[in-house]
């Protein structure tokens, strides 16, 4: 796949000034040497977003949202990382080259064959009256199925594979795409056969793999395209690029089951419906959701299997909540779905539902755990809707979020302000009014040392010849300290923003992005003095103390009578040291 070269991304950073791209956007007003605003992602009265110059990076004290430039465009204008990229390239007059191979061209041979095949499926489709048929009496009308692109694949074994190699794609592609399945002396043949044929489109509206549908019963019901280089399912979701053509700022997104039911909704006027494909909720699938709304709905069934798979998906996305992204759930009537009641309802009173009935994050959430405890609220219950309610809180970084399930909690409970934070803070909930001085203050000397590094790259010299002994720190994160250093001794000069680019996507790049939303309360001219005092008194200290004290033990284990006189001065020396300096 061609990608974007990192020495390009590190220039980009250095010519575009956040300053310029958010105040463009959003208006910053100077305060001293940072700009301030009304945090973007989400509604407050007074400003706590800032933005940094310096480190050209941007946090809200607020919801936590932070990072670079591109971030920003990706989360505020809703792009995906490549366009983000490109939008920010445009604006500094720069050209965005890419780095491919024949693993590109290999790729585009692909995209020809997935065209190729939707072309194939439906020209079938228009001379199958059965496949036709099918369609009618689901409510599709002609224009809707063009506009998804819907087909039929015929009930033969090689037919799309005989036309494919009369078109000249060779047999190793039709493999790769998933479209056929090698068979005996290595000839493929197709995977789809007697199926209405659903194309699956990427953000750029190329088909990028299938997904199939049995016209009379047979199993499976769906059959989706196999993972390729083309396409990954937890990444995707089909109709998104449907509804994002048909409106342009969309209100809200709902994600249901299969293809029928978001074809369905698009026929009666509902163009916000995409759904997964035959996978759970990811979150890369949430990300890619709310790059495009503020709201997303998750349309399950009303029965238990609905919502056993609605609390897996709730689960998954705690994570990935916070203010600015509205999370619903709608439980549709028993035996219906999406399909059969936009039917039978129309759109105006499926709406309605959706208005009236869905629940947001803290009530479903609140309920699901409620609902699991038997019993009447005895002592012992309480306790257990408060443990279980504790640990799925902490999953949260939605303040706002928290606030409302820990507020649900206590009228649960039954007990006053005082008594009911005493019992939540035996677990793990921390206060969100917890000020920026002491995060601070409380962070480990590893994060500290990670924290000045990344407001001072140069500063990896002095740890460099160091690596090693960082490597057997027995501390949290040392790890990262160590590889970081190393990142960063060969690039001195890269700026915190390209350092946080280069990491994008990776644990350790969120690790080091909620590290860069800390304000560090030292002037510039003392993060050296401080590094190196974090350095040599507190994380190499530590190692040199660890090793004396393996060192001491190993020779009070053994008897006097063993030792050397070498060894007892050394014994004698280890045991008058002085403690270690960590002031």
């Amino acid at each position: 796949m061609a990608r974007i070269p990192e020495s390009f991304i590190n220039e980009l950073m250095n010519r575009v000034d956040i300053v310029d791209v958010i105040d463009s956007r959003v208006p910053l007003k100077k305060t001293g040497r940072e700009y301030q605003a009304c945090c973007p992602f989400h509604t407050e009265k007074s400003p706590s977003f800032t933005v940094s110059p310096q480190k050209q990076f941007y946090h809200c004290f607020g919801c936590g949202a932070h990072g670079t430039a591109i971030s920003f465009l990706m989360e505020y204008d809703r792009l995906e990382f490549p366009d983000a990229v490109r939008q920010l390239a445009e604006s500094a007059g720069m050209e965005v080259p890419v780095e491919a191979g024949n693993e590109e061209r290999i790729d585009q041979s692909l995209y020809d064959v997935m065209e190729a095949a939707t072309g194939h499926f439906r020209k079938a489709l228009k001379g199958d009256a059965r496949a036709i048929d099918y369609l009618r009496k689901r409510g599709l009308t002609g224009e809707i199925a063009a506009e998804y692109g819907i087909g039929y694949a015929p009930d033969a074994w090689e037919g799309l594979m005989n036309h494919l190699r009369e078109r000249g794609f060779r047999k190793d592609a039709l493999i790769a795409t998933g479209l056929g399945i090698s068979g005996k002396q290595g000839q493929p043949y197709d995977r789809f056969r007697d199926r209405i044929m659903f194309p699956i489109r990427d953000r750029r509206g190329r088909v990028i793999a299938f997904g199939g549908r049995v016209l009379d019963k047979g199993e499976p019901k769906y059959l989706n395209s196999p993972e390729t280089p083309l396409f990954h399912k937890g990444r995707e979701l089909y109709g998104l690029w449907e509804a994002k053509q048909a409106v342009r700022e969309l209100p809200r997104l709902m994600v249901v089951e299969g293809y029928m039911d978001v074809v369905a909704l698009a026929q009666h006027g509902i163009r916000y419906g995409v759904a997964t494909l035959g996978t759970a909720t990811t979150p890369e699938h949430l990300d890619r959701l709310f790059r495009t709304t503020k709201e997303v709905v998750f349309c399950f069934d009303g029965d238990k299997a609905g919502r056993r798979a609605a609390w897996r998906a709730l689960t998954t996305m705690l994570p990935s909540v916070r203010e600015g992204r509205r999370l619903r759930f709608l439980f549709l009537p028993e035996g219906e779905d999406p399909d059969s009641l936009v039917r039978a309802k129309g759109n105006t009173a499926f709406e309605d539902l959706i208005n009236s009935s869905s629940v947001g994050v803290s009530q479903f959430l609140f309920d699901g755990v409620v609902q699991t405890v038997s019993g009447v609220k005895s002592r012992e219950s309480k306790a257990k809707v408060l443990s279980e309610i504790r640990l799925l809180v902490d999953l949260i970084p939605d303040t706002y979020v928290r606030e409302e399930v820990a507020d649900k909690t206590k009228t649960y409970l039954g007990t006053q302000d005082h008594q009911f934070r005493q019992l939540f803070e035996t677990g793990k909930w921390q206060e969100p009014t917890k000020t920026q001085k002491n995060v601070q203050n409380n962070l480990t000397p590893v994060r500290r040392a990670v924290l000045l590094l990344l407001h001072q790259p140069q500063l990896a010299a002095e740890a460099a010849p160091h690596v090693d002994s960082l490597r057997q720190l027995n501390m949290a994160g040392a790890d990262l300290l160590a590889r970081l250093v190393e990142f960063l001794h060969s690039r001195p000069e890269i700026s915190m923003a390209a350092l946080l680019e280069h990491w994008r996507g990776t644990d350790d790049g969120n690790a080091l992005h909620k590290l860069a939303g800390i304000r560090l309360e030292i002037p510039e001219d003392g993060m050296a003095a401080e590094f190196r005092h974090v350095l040599e008194y507190q994380l190499l200290a530590s190692l040199h103390e660890r090793h004396r004290d393996e060192r001491l033990r190993a020779l009070q284990g053994r008897k006097p009578s063993e030792l050397s006189e070498a060894e007892k001065a050394e014994m004698r020396a280890l045991l008058s040291a002085p403690a270690p300096r960590n002031g």
